[in-house]
C-alpha cells in the first residue's frame, strides 16, 4: 500500500547515519505458495489482500515472481508484479497500479511499469486525475548493482537472512512512486511466537519507519503479521495455499 511505503521513508535518514550493517537477502528461502491477509483498521476489519510467490526456472537460473492484490476499504485498490532473479535477489522488473477513491484528493490512480536492464531502471509513471486527464512520465535512472526496490518491503523483510536481535540493517533502495533514491531499513527486535489467524509462529519482528513486520525464523519464510507502530492498522496471515498460475 502506498501510504505504508511512505512510513518506511522516515527512518532512512536515521538509517544513514547509524552505521547499520548491510541486509542479506535470501530469495531460496521463500517458497511457492500463495497466501492471503486480512486487513483491520481501529480493530474492525477494512479490506484483504492476496500475496502469490511463483518460482520459474530458466535455462540457467531461476525467477521469482510476486504477485499482490489488496482493497483497503474504501480508500484503494493496488495490483503489484515484481520480478526477481532467485539466486542473487536482483529485482528485474516491476509494475505497480493503484487506484484511489479519496474524495479529497484529485489524483484517482498512480501506476509505474519499470524494468532493470543496463545499469538503468527504465520504464514509465503514469498518473490519473479526477477529471480524465493521465499524466505520463518516462523513468530514466541509473540504478547500481546490490540497489532494492523501496516498495517491495514485504517480500524483502522475509528475505532477510542476517538479521539477529537488536540489529540495525540498511541497504541503498529506489522508490517507485518517488522516483529517488532512498535508504531501506530494519531494525531487529526480539525473536518471540504470536498467533494470526492462519496459526502460531516463530517470528522476528522487524521494525522500518512507522511499521513492524514479522517474518519467520526460519524456511519457509514468510511475513505473517505487520503493523503500524501505533497500532491504528494492521494485517494478519489467514491462509497459505497452491500457487495459481499467472498468464505469461
Amino acid at each position: 500500500m502506498r501510504w505504508l511505503c511512505f512510513l518506511l521513508l522516515a527512518s532512512s535518514a536515521a538509517a544513514q547515519s547509524s552505521g547499520a550493517k548491510p541486509l542479506q537477502f535470501d530469495l531460496t528461502a521463500i517458497p511457492a505458495t500463495r497466501d492471503s491477509f486480512v486487513f483491520a483498521f481501529r480493530g474492525a476489519e477494512r479490506g484483504w489482500a492476496v500475496w502469490q510467490y511463483e518460482i520459474r526456472p530458466l535455462e540457467m537460473t531461476q525467477e521469482v515472481l510476486y504477485t499482490a492484490a489488496s482493497e483497503f476499504r474504501p480508500v484503494e485498490e493496488e495490483r503489484l508484479r515484481v520480478v526477481l532473479n532467485r539466486q542473487t535477489s536482483e529485482p528485474i522488473a516491476s509494475f505497480h497500479r493503484i487506484d484511489l477513491f479519496s474524495p479529497g484528493s484529485d489524483t484517482i490512480m498512480v501506476e509505474h511499469d519499470l524494468e532493470v536492464k543496463h545499469g538503468e531502471i527504465v520504464g514509465r509513471r503514469r498518473v490519473g486525475t479526477k477529471n480524465g486527464e493521465v499524466k505520463l512520465i518516462p523513468v530514466a535512472r541509473p540504478f547500481s548493482p546490490g540497489t532494492v526496490l523501496h516498495d517491495d518491503y514485504a517480500l524483502l523483510a522475509a528475505a532477510v537472512t542476517n538479521a539477529a536481535p537488536g540489529d540495525s540493517l540498511a541497504v541503498r533502495a529506489y522508490s517507485e512512486f518517488g522516483d529517488s533514491l532512498a535508504t531501506l531499513s530494519f531494525v531487529a527486535e526480539q525473536p518471540t511466537t504470536i498467533e494470526v489467524p492462519a496459526g502460531r509462529f516463530d517470528v522476528l519482528p522487524l521494525r522500518t519507519g512507522g511499521l513492524r513486520l514479522y517474518a519467520t525464523r526460519v524456511a519457509p519464510r514468510r511475513v505473517v503479521k505487520g503493523e503500524t507502530l501505533d497500532g491504528t492498522f494492521s494485517f494478519a496471515l489467514v491462509h497459505s495455499g497452491p500457487v495459481i498460475p499467472s498468464p505469461e
